[in-house]
């Protein structure tokens, strides 16, 4: 994997670049829309190429993992076989839904024991085991293994927390390279950034992660409940000591709001739920701020979804019809509203860049932040 940055806003921290995977070429600040089980909820593989425009998408190791199971995707030769998705792929490892199993799991040393949400089997995460799933998983960007604290946390549990992410951290790296890819390309490896809230923390984890010096970096245990400003002052810490010629990656976050800033303080790469679990429940995300389509305004609004949009969805169906839809569970109603959402998000990035480059993107955000926040 390779990055290059290309421009740097003059009045932030805001900054364009480019990674080049075997799978293709990402143009940063980017989103990546979240495919949890091999499948980005309710869009065909073409309307992510052709209509959202989308340029990396993400898979998760533990439901993958779970089903449809390690066998079944290295027989199909990795998940970009198995789900028809040519683009570049990035896993996470998933250590944030072990966390989320809080009734559970099991942290030791060793690694994670769960049992399935599914069947109630007993498994075990080990830092050496993920990354050989991931390696069978076939993503160009894997993540290393880390444990997310829960919001709020004690400072001392975060504290032992990051030290055993940083030890399972030494782990991932001695397995990832003293393995091979599985299917012909290279795949490259994520380390974390964790420390809750805690500014010495994410400062000390921050330098540890960076002394590893791999391709590129996330900052997890983020947009777990904290207040938006301690996110945007954890980033800042986090950015500053990160190195600048690699991407920056801020996990599972978030609004439309939230992606401006943490753009604004130097993150180059995000993903989340939020468009397309929203979208499934009538949430819209606009240039002029948020429509909730089940509200009874929108029952006679015959205005297309959004004019000033290239995407199909959004300039053949009305709002009207799109609110029918939802109230009456049509499967169309989540199709539509996804793929609206994620258009929306992968414009707001693409916008993004294109106000760097320019030099306009200070000033462009604050603009935008006061209109994305508005309840229509």
């Amino acid at each position: 994997m390779k990055f290059n940055l290309t421009a740097q806003d003059p009045l932030s921290k805001a900054r364009a670049g480019e990674i080049t995977t075997d799978h293709g070429t990402i143009q940063t600040p980017i989103f990546m829309p979240v495919g949890t089980a091999g499948t980005v909820k309710a869009v065909h593989q073409h309307e992510l190429k052709n209509d959202i425009e989308a340029q990396i998408i993400l898979g998760n190791t533990y439901h993958l993992y779970l089903r449809p199971g390690l066998n079944t995707l290295e027989q199909a030769g990795g998940l970009h076989k198995f789900n028809g998705w040519d683009g570049p792929i990035l896993t996470d490892s998933g250590g944030y839904q072990v966390y989320s199993l809080t009734e559970v799991r099991k942290i030791k040393e060793e690694g994670v024991t769960f049992r399935s949400h599914i069947d109630g089997s007993k498994h075990l995460f080990t830092p050496e085991n993920v990354m050989d799933i991931q390696r069978i998983i076939g993503a160009d960007i894997i993540m290393a293994f880390d444990e997310c604290t829960p919001y709020p946390c004690d400072y001392h549990y975060a504290r032992r927390s990051i030290d055993m992410t940083h030890r399972w951290l030494k782990r991932c790296c001695d397995r990832f390279d003293s393995t091979e890819a599985k299917y012909g390309y290279s795949q490259t490896l994520f380390p974390i950034v964790q420390g809750s809230v805690y500014k010495d923390l994410r400062v000390k984890s921050a330098e540890v992660i960076a002394s590893f010096e791999r391709e590129g970096n996330a900052i997890g245990g983020l947009s777990v409940g904290e207040p938006a400003e301690e996110m945007y002052a954890m980033t800042e810490i986090v950015c500053n000591i990160l190195p600048e010629q690699k991407p920056r990656y801020l996990m599972g976050v978030g609004t439309p709001i939230n992606i401006l800033e943490n753009i604004a303080l130097g993150i180059d790469m995000f993903d989340c739920v939020m468009p397309t679990r929203n979208a499934r429940n009538g949430m819209l995300f606009t240039k002029n701020g948020i429509i909730n389509i089940k509200n009874e305004k929108w029952k006679n609004d015959f205005s297309v979804i959004e004019d000033d949009s290239d995407l199909f969805a959004d300039k053949n169906y009305t709002k009207a019809y799109l609110r029918h839809l939802i109230h009456s569970g049509e499967m169309l109603g989540a199709q539509i509203a996804t793929l609206h959402n994620l258009h929306f998000y992968l414009w707001l990035v693409k916008e993004a860049r294109k106000k760097i480059i320019s030099g306009e993107f200070y000033n462009w955000k604050n603009i935008m932040v006061k209109q994305l926040g508005q309840r229509l």
